[in-house]
């Protein structure tokens, strides 16, 4: 199936909603991370969202050019090109743009994808990310509104992020952030709601916080309050008849517990990058561990062509992450569900 349109995304986006369940979102910044993450949706029967970041984008653009939005922009052709042959609807995504990004990042990416709109083409990204969240709430808002309605012309949609999710994220650094603004408020959702409309100026998802944190952290460090985004999500629907698509973010480690019960309250797409980092570095480590002498050419002989050669490991890698993958669709109950089906 090819990469969802407007309409369908929304669709996979209001089942999430209504039949109680999530998708995974996950952060490739390579071919192989892609394609892992692509084996991984169709393993689990699942519909699925892949994003690039900022800094993924700058990666995958090459170390002498160094444009995030150039980087975003080749992974997502690519992407359109091989998910084509893949059983299942995928969106793609970009995360966490800052605002001091947003005209390197976010913008020409629109502006792509009015290009191809004019050529009869989909939108190159189906959605994007801006996380003003270190701005104060209205000046955070007052920009979301204005990306808002340069998405909603693409028929794009946008996410936003409201409240600060700890932990190290990328080019991010929330370790010593002020503990009061890990936790979104009922006040706060419904402000957003009032700022930015129903549905009817343009169609979002909210990044709201409860204690979660970028990273893995052991049981006990974490303080997360899952019960902030029923409040809010109540507070939300009794003014204004609407519940929001909320997003996880920061959910490495989350307890199963955790995450059916956000599930429960609207969360439709949890961000995953920390987890399928590891599973697809442990495999590549696992794999020069266990052929060592074949990698390294120890004591002056010519090593082995068969395991120094990436695709030897790289296969392996990609299969260990799309185990990943499919694990979390278990996790979060989209897997062997598609709008397609």
């Amino acid at each position: 199936m090819p990469i969802a349109s407007p309409s369908q995304y929304l669709a996979m986006l209001e089942s999430a909603r209504s039949q109680g369940y999530a998708f995974p979102a996950i952060n490739v910044s390579s071919s192989e991370t892609l394609n892992a993450a692509l084996a991984g949706f169709a393993e689990a029967g699942s519909d699925g969202i892949i994003q690039v970041s900022t800094s993924g984008g700058q990666f995958l653009s090459g170390t002498r050019v160094n444009d995030m939005a150039l980087g975003a922009q080749a992974l997502a052709e690519f992407a359109h090109t091989v998910a084509d042959r893949y059983p299942m609807f995928i969106a793609l995504h970009t995360d966490h743009c800052q605002p001091d990004r947003v005209d390197g990042f976010i913008r020409p990416l629109l502006a792509e994808t009015a290009r191809r709109r004019a050529n009869g083409l989909g939108q190159l990204f189906q959605s994007h990310m801006l996380d003003a969240s270190a701005l104060p709430l209205e000046e955070n808002l007052a920009l979301a509104a204005e990306l808002l309605e340069e998405c909603a012309a693409q028929e794009v949609l946008l996410e936003l992020e409201i409240g600060i999710v700890g932990g190290v994220e990328d080019t991010m650094d929330h370790t010593n952030v002020d503990r009061r603004k890990l936790y979104t408020t009922a006040e706060d959702m419904m402000a957003v709601a009032e700022r930015l409309g129903v549905g009817e100026r343009g169609h979002y998802m909210l990044a709201a916080v409860f204690g979660n944190v970028h990273g893995v952290y052991k049981p006990g460090k974490v303080e997360l309050r899952p019960s902030i985004l029923r409040e809010g999500q109540n507070a939300t629907e009794e003014r204004y008849g609407y519940r929001h698509y909320l997003v996880f973010h920061g959910g490495s480690g989350s307890s199963p517990e955790d995450i059916r019960e956000t599930v429960g309250y609207g969360v439709v797409k949890m961000n995953i990058d920390t987890d399928t980092q590891y599973a697809l570095t442990r495999s590549v480590a696992d794999h020069m561990f266990t052929n060592y002498s074949g990698v390294m050419k120890v004591d002056g002989e010519v090593g082995n062509k068969k395991v120094y050669d990436p695709r030897s490991y790289m296969r392996r890698a990609q299969q260990a992450m799309a185990d990943r993958v499919a694990l979390a669709c278990s996790d979060l109950g989209s897997a062997g569900r598609s709008i397609g089906e």
